[in-house]
């Protein structure tokens, strides 16, 4: 048996690769940024051949910092940022255009029109989603209406559509595998959540070709072997997950009523509700969180746009800081909280449980008095509030109080903003010895499907408790803060002209 899982983790803002052995823990690790393209207000964009360069080039780097070869891996894990879009040549395996991610509000007025046509409860119905943007299905639409000539290659057969992780394993396998799982399936707005396959009638709506469409497999089967050009020799691709789903799964939250919150780019917060899909009431998605023996879990999630890039905003937009790991000492100078200062940031809109494409950034609250420190202490906080606005949501949903609540994703290294978490929910907060949960619970995946570990007991068996924050904050302070929060957030929404 090979000693060890590769785990290939393409996120919204960076590619990175990470070697796990038995025990769970990082061997090697490598990372490089992505960047990051921004064609109008409310565009974002990836080039795919980036995304396919940089991913490649960090599995290389990985395995030669820890001094292995292929044959010393005994399956590869890939996860991903989830709902950006991609869409290429099948014969040549090139883009017909930039990846349209899942931060894009370019699909809005496609949404807005089914939306007129009263197809929304439609889709809910039957993919657990709501009609917005940050879905795959509408970016598609609009890149076959934008793109000269598209739609005709596309019902011919001739263009491929995949998530990334799609797009990465029909590289990696030399164009051999055109694939999905279960999970990034389950975010595209054409999947049926409850029949679990591609669903006819929601094509029609959005008029886009099924022969675009990857097969559905799996979040942990061997897909294919890597061509042997790209890493020395050929290796199993034995699981997939979007990054959240992955990261609920790293977390080992494998029990209906386990959840666990996501600081990266945004903030995702998920809770296992085991074998039966919970419909939402309260603004939250129904979600697959992975399809593993045959044997489907779903979730319930709550999407928050915009969390670790308010902290890009204040080092790229904003110049307050070099790197975003200073952000924790230009907050700390604001010994005294916020001084009143909120910043909501609706950069790209509201995600849950808002969904308000049009709501737009605001900071309220400003004096005189106000510094740089205390909006960046605001922008730390936003995180903390939105997972509130959340978790309050998924609590009336399922009908249950949480206990606690684990956390994991680059913020998560900000003992502040877990702090401040534990205060603003009343619950403690829980953080991992191995915070790369999203990239470990790929390797779990890809790790099951070759015999790695013999179960998911063995696998639960490598989470370990970092620390625990608990709450210290009183209860007529903490609804205060909050309330306010909220008033924020009323200022902020419906502003963008439509």
């Amino acid at each position: 048996m090979s000693r060890f899982v590769l785990a290939l983790d393409q996120g919204t803002t960076s590619s990175r690769a990470i070697v796990f052995g038995r025990d769970g823990r990082p061997v090697a690790s490598a990372q490089r940024e992505l960047s990051q393209i921004f064609p109008a207000p409310g565009e974002v964009e990836h080039d795919p051949e980036e995304i396919w360069s940089s991913q490649l080039a960090v599995a290389r780097e990985a395995l030669e910092k820890a001094g292995l070869s292929a044959s010393d891996i005994a399956a590869i894990g890939i996860t991903n940022q989830r709902e950006t879009t991609i869409l290429w040549d099948r014969r040549t395996g090139r883009p017909v255009a930039n990846a349209v991610v899942w931060q894009s509000r370019v699909s809005a007025p496609i949404c807005e029109r089914l939306k007129a046509g009263g197809l929304g409860d439609l889709f809910q119905a039957k993919t657990g989603l709501v009609l917005d943007p940050y879905f795959s299905a509408t970016k598609v639409r609009h890149l076959l209406d934008s793109v000269p000539g598209l739609r005709a290659r596309a019902e011919k057969g001739e263009i491929l559509f995949g998530t990334v992780e799609t797009f990465l394993i029909w590289r990696l396998t030399g164009g051999a595998v055109h694939v999905t799982d279960a999970s990034n399936a389950s975010r595209t707005l054409l999947f049926n959540i409850h029949r679990m396959e591609w669903d006819d009638e929601l094509l029609e709506a959005l008029d886009i070709p099924r022969a675009i469409l990857p097969e559905v497999r799996s979040s942990s089967e061997v897909y294919g072997e890597t061509a042997p050009e790209h890493l020395g020799a050929p290796i199993p691709i034995a699981g997939a997950a979007g990054d959240q789903q992955a990261a609920l799964f790293g977390q080992a939250c494998f029990t209906p009523g386990s959840a666990k919150n996501t600081y990266g780019t945004g903030c995702f917060l998920l809770l296992n509700t085991g074998t039966t899909p919970v419909s939402s009431a309260n603004g939250l998605l129904t979600t697959v969180g992975w399809k593993l023996g045959g044997r489907v879990t779903y979730c319930l999630e709550g999407s928050v746009f915009i969390a670790g890039a308010a902290v890009q905003w204040l080092r790229d937009g904003l110049k307050a800081i070099r790197t975003s790991r200073e952000v924790e000492d230009l907050a700390r100078q604001a010994a005294g909280g916020t001084a009143g200062v909120y910043l909501v940031p609706a950069f790209v809109g509201l995600g849950a449980p808002h969904w308000d494409a049009y709501a737009r950034g605001a900071i309220l609250g400003i004096t005189r008095d106000t510094t740089v420190a205390h909006i960046a202490r605001a922008a730390v906080e936003s995180m903390a509030y939105q997972t509130r606005d959340v978790l309050d949501a998924m609590q009336r949903d399922a009908g249950i109080e949480l206990g606690h609540l684990k956390v994991d994703g680059g913020a998560a290294v900000n003992d502040a903003l877990l702090q401040f978490q534990a205060d603003l929910l009343g619950v403690p907060v829980r953080r991992p010895a191995v915070t790369e949960t999203t990239a470990l619970g790929a390797a779990f995946l890809a790790g099951l499907a070759v015999g790695y570990w013999k179960d998911i007991a063995e696998a639960a068996r490598a989470w370990r408790l970092e620390r625990e924050f608990t709450p210290t904050m009183p209860a007529g302070e903490r609804d205060a803060l909050y309330r306010r929060w909220q008033k924020a957030v009323s200022r902020s929404l419906d502003w963008e002209e439509r």
